[in-house]
C-alpha cells in the first residue's frame, strides 16, 4: 500500500482516482439488465424461474418460489440460541435507534385562518432485497435486519424479502430466522435483477411494491436505477469504503484491520488512511501486508488496495479531514486523540465511526444505526437507510373565502407573470 505525502502531484493524482472511480456500469451490463428486467414483465414468473436455474443453479416452479410455513418452523431448529441472543440484541440496538426518526403529521393555522399541514404515511409495501452469499453459505443476516427493521418501525404493512435460492432451492436458516423476527411477511426465493423487477412490476407469485431497499452485486444496483421511478428505492450504492482519520496515537494493527475489511468486500472497495504521522503510515502497510495473507479474500483484498487503496499523510488533522470531506466515504473512522473536539467539521460521510474501539464492523452488526450507506461521494447529498425510505408526506392547505380574497391579487399577479391565465381564472372566479 502506496504512501503518498500531501499535498503533491502524486497523490493529488491518486485521490483522484480514488474520487472517480466508477461502480462498472457498462453498456453492457445495463443493457443486459435491461432485457432481463423485460422478460420479467412479460413473462412474470416464468422469467424467475428461467433465471434461477440459469444462474443460481435451482430448479424452481411457482409453488415453491415463496417460502412456506414450515420451512420457516424448520429453519428456527436449525439456529444456535447463541445466535438466536446475538440477534435479539442486534434487533432491540437497531429498533431503539430508528424508532427515535419517526415523523409524526403535523397543522397549522394562522390568525386568517389559514390551514397548513403535512401528513405522515407509510407506503402500503415494502421489498427488502437480501444477498444470497455464497449459495447461502454466508447468509448476510445484518442486512435483512437493516431493510426490514426501519420499514416495520415506519408502519409499512406489507414487507416482502427477495434473496437467491440455494442450489436445493432452500435459503439459510438464519436469514430466515431473522426476517421472521424482524417481521417480513413474506420470503420469495428469487435473487439478482430479476427479484428486484418482480418487486418492481409484480408477477403471479410477487406483488408490485412501492419501495425497494437493500444491497446487492452490479446487476441488482443497476436494475434498482433502471426501475426508479417506478418503484421508489432507497438509493444506488457502489463499492465499499473506508477512511479512517489518525494522528499515530493509536494502534496500526487496528487501523490495518480496518481498511481490509473493506478492502475484503470488492475488488473496487476503497480504503484509505490520511494520518499526520508517517511512522504510523509505514506500520499500518506493514500490519496490513501481513494480515492480507491471512484472509479467505485475500485476492479481492489485494486487488482493491492494489487500485483504490492509499495511505496519505498530511501536515495536520484539519487538512485529513477536508480531504475526507472532498472523498465524502461510506465509512469514516475518527482515531485521534479527543475525536469530539473535530465531528463539527465533518460535512460529508455516510457513518461517522468516533474513536480507537468503535471500528466499522461494530456500525455493521449492532449499534443501531443503518449500515446501508451512501457510496461514491453520494454523502454529500444523500445519507444512509433510515425510516423516512419508507414513509411520505402529504402537503395538506385549507383556505377561508376571506383568506382566499386577502391573497387573491398576489396569486393573480404571479400567475399572470408566468403566463398562466387559468391558473389566474382559478382564484378571479372565486372572488368576482
Amino acid at each position: 500500500m502506496k504512501i503518498y505525502k500531501y499535498p503533491s502531484e502524486s497523490a493529488q493524482e491518486k485521490l483522484n482516482e480514488i474520487i472517480n472511480r466508477d461502480a462498472g456500469f457498462s453498456e453492457e451490463n445495463i443493457s443486459a439488465v435491461t432485457n432481463i428486467i423485460n422478460k420479467v414483465k412479460k413473462n412474470g414468473d416464468d422469467a424467475l424461474i428461467e433465471y434461477s436455474l440459469r444462474f443460481d443453479l435451482c430448479k424452481m416452479d411457482s409453488s415453491s418460489l415463496k417460502v412456506r410455513h414450515k420451512e420457516m418452523e424448520e429453519a428456527k431448529k436449525l439456529v444456535s440460541k447463541d445466535f438466536l441472543t446475538s440477534l435479539d440484541i442486534a434487533i432491540d440496538k437497531i429498533k431503539k435507534f430508528h424508532a427515535r426518526q419517526l415523523e409524526k403529521s403535523w397543522i397549522e393555522t394562522d390568525e386568517n385562518g389559514i390551514i397548513t399541514g403535512q401528513l405522515v404515511n407509510p407506503v402500503d409495501s415494502a421489498g427488502i432485497y437480501v444477498p444470497g452469499g455464497k449459495g447461502g453459505k454466508t447468509p448476510l443476516v445484518s442486512s435483512v435486519l437493516m431493510g426490514a427493521l426501519p420499514a416495520k418501525i415506519a408502519g409499512v404493512k406489507n414487507i416482502i424479502m427477495t434473496t437467491p435460492p440455494t442450489e436445493n432451492g432452500t435459503v439459510n436458516p438464519h436469514l430466515l430466522t431473522a426476517a421472521d423476527r424482524a417481521g417480513v411477511d413474506i420470503i420469495v426465493k428469487a435473487g439478482g435483477a430479476w427479484a428486484i423487477a418482480a418487486m418492481a412490476y409484480g408477477t403471479e407469485t410477487v406483488n408490485k411494491v412501492d419501495v425497494i431497499a437493500g444491497p446487492g452485486n452490479i446487476y441488482v444496483t443497476i436494475a434498482k436505477k433502471l426501475v426508479s421511478g417506478a418503484v421508489g428505492i432507497d438509493m444506488i450504492a457502489g463499492p465499499s469504503e473506508i477512511l479512517v482519520i489518525a494522528d499515530g496515537s493509536g494502534a496500526p494493527e487496528f487501523t490495518a484491520a480496518d481498511l481490509l475489511s473493506q478492502a475484503e468486500h470488492d475488488v473496487k472497495a476503497s480504503a484509505v488512511l490520511i494520518t499526520t504521522s508517517e511512522k504510523f503510515a509505514k506500520d499500518t502497510a506493514l500490519n496490513l501486508s501481513l494480515q492480507i495473507e491471512k484472509l479467505t479474500r485475500k485476492d479481492i483484498a489485494k486487488q482493491s488496495i492494489k487500485s483504490y487503496g492509499a495511505l496519505f499523510v498530511t501536515e495536520d488533522i484539519e487538512t485529513g479531514i477536508k480531504l475526507s470531506n472532498l472523498i465524502a466515504p461510506e465509512h469514516l473512522q475518527l482515531c485521534v486523540e479527543n475525536p469530539f473536539n473535530y465531528i463539527g467539521k465533518i460535512k460529508n460521510a455516510g457513518a461517522l465511526f468516533i474513536g480507537e474501539y468503535t471500528p466499522e464492523p461494530v456500525g455493521d452488526y449492532i449499534a443501531g444505526p443503518n449500515h446501508i450507506l451512501p457510496t461514491a461521494g453520494a454523502a454529500k447529498f444523500s445519507s444512509g437507510l433510515s425510516v423516512a425510505n419508507f414513509i411520505k408526506k402529504t402537503n395538506l392547505i385549507s383556505y377561508r373565502q376571506s383568506a382566499l380574497n386577502k391573497e387573491a391579487k398576489h396569486i393573480i399577479r404571479l400567475a399572470s407573470t408566468e403566463g398562466l391565465d387559468a391558473h389566474a381564472n382559478s382564484i378571479s372566479i372565486r372572488c368576482r
